[in-house]
């Protein structure tokens, strides 16, 4: 029952985690999950500042993996070896976490795994759940959003991606527009529960198109000229923008969705499908609650992870690492950080596709 370190730092969380295998089983076991936060790092500039980011994984890295080490109740003896970040994301914080990583790797003499931060998200429901092969996964966060198939480790085919805006981006500067402050999602999500979604005509970017791809940039922009002919915004002017938006992103996800799984019944011969959502935009509630109700439309068991398994954590990287390791994978010393990883490095960049989008 190997047990291995998980280190993320791609983006503003310092986190590192302990996960063990769970015997013969194909979950595993959370020993410690510990994330230090940089919420008030970034919070007065209404998004992630990169520089700010890398020197605070600096400042906090080596404390964030003794925690870990000591709420497992594990010593170094107890290790077998050591996982990363190592792409895609802030390069200044995937060189913190992988130059540390490399370091106890070398210093131990234990194997070093470089993770895809995006296969993390993909292999969590594995963690914890033991899901099989093969499924379909609904990726959305601050930097990607993507319907990916899992045929496998390390095998996976892009279906769907955005051709500007992730999600969880357009809900973090719809938050900034609105004054409500960093970070987006929940911010936006909270207000809406007291707005009207039918009070601004918002579009639904795609909506009815045959081509499968995501784009978020048009509805920010006629948010943002709703908001302009409002003039000053009052509470309830701002919650129903909140609540048209929100409105707006669920139908358009569900359009979407819609397409793979009905192309996924047509492709893959499962008897038992399933689509897992994944990522920070995946706490949403109304998202959730649309995926499921889509699902059981469909004939789609439903998965998401638990919610603090949806952002960024090091558990998913260790899992994601101590699922190479049982197959014998381990990388070299000399592995550079890749600020742009995808998850299938078979497709192709889209025309039009936005600065986050264009390699995931």
């Amino acid at each position: 029952m190997p047990t291995v370190l998980g280190i993320e730092t791609s983006c503003d969380e310092t986190a590192a985690a302990l996960v063990r295998s769970d015997g013969d089983a194909a979950r595993g076991r959370i020993l410690s999950n510990v994330i230090h936060s940089q919420f008030d790092d970034h919070a007065a500039y209404g998004g992630v500042v990169p520089e700010i980011a890398a020197r605070a994984h600096v400042d906090k890295l080596d404390q964030v993996v003794r925690r870990a080490l000591d709420e497992a109740g594990a010593g170094w003896d107890n290790v077998d070896a050591i996982a990363a970040t190592t792409g895609p994301g802030l390069i200044g914080g995937l060189i913190v976490g992988t130059m540390t990583a490399k370091a106890i790797a070398l210093a131990r003499g234990k194997p070093f795994l470089a993770v895809n931060h995006l296969e993390g998200h993909a292999l969590t429901p594995r963690l914890t759940d033991g899901l099989a092969f093969p499924y379909l996964l609904l990726l959305v966060s601050g930097g990607h959003t993507q319907i990916v198939l899992a045929r496998g480790l390390g095998d996976y085919a892009r279906w769907a991606t955005t051709i500007d805006d992730a999600l969880g981006e357009a809900f973090d500067k719809t938050a900034k527009l609105l004054g409500l402050g960093y970070p987006g999602g929940p911010a936006v999500e909270e207000a809406a529960t007291a707005g009207d979604p039918g009070r601004f005509a918002l579009p639904r970017p795609l909506k009815g198109e045959d081509r499968p791809d995501f784009s978020f940039s048009g509805l920010k922009t006629a948010l943002r000229q709703q908001a302009t002919a409002l003039g000053d915004l009052d509470d309830r002017d701002v919650a129903d923008l909140c609540a048209s938006f929100q409105k707006a992103v669920t139908d358009t996800l569900e359009d979407r969705v819609r397409r793979s799984l009905v192309r996924y019944r047509a492709e893959i011969a499962d008897p038992s499908p399933t689509l897992v959502v994944a990522g920070g935009v995946a706490a949403n509630r109304a998202i959730r609650s649309m995926l499921e109700t889509l699902c059981e439309r469909h004939g789609f068991a439903f998965l998401a992870p638990p919610t603090e398994l949806c952002s960024d954590n090091a558990a998913m990287i260790a899992w994601a690492g101590l699922e190479h390791l049982r197959l014998g994978h381990a990388d070299p010393l000399d592995m550079a950080p890749r600020p742009r990883w995808p998850l299938d490095p078979s497709s192709e960049p889209l025309i039009g596709s936005g600065r986050k989008g264009a390699k995931a």
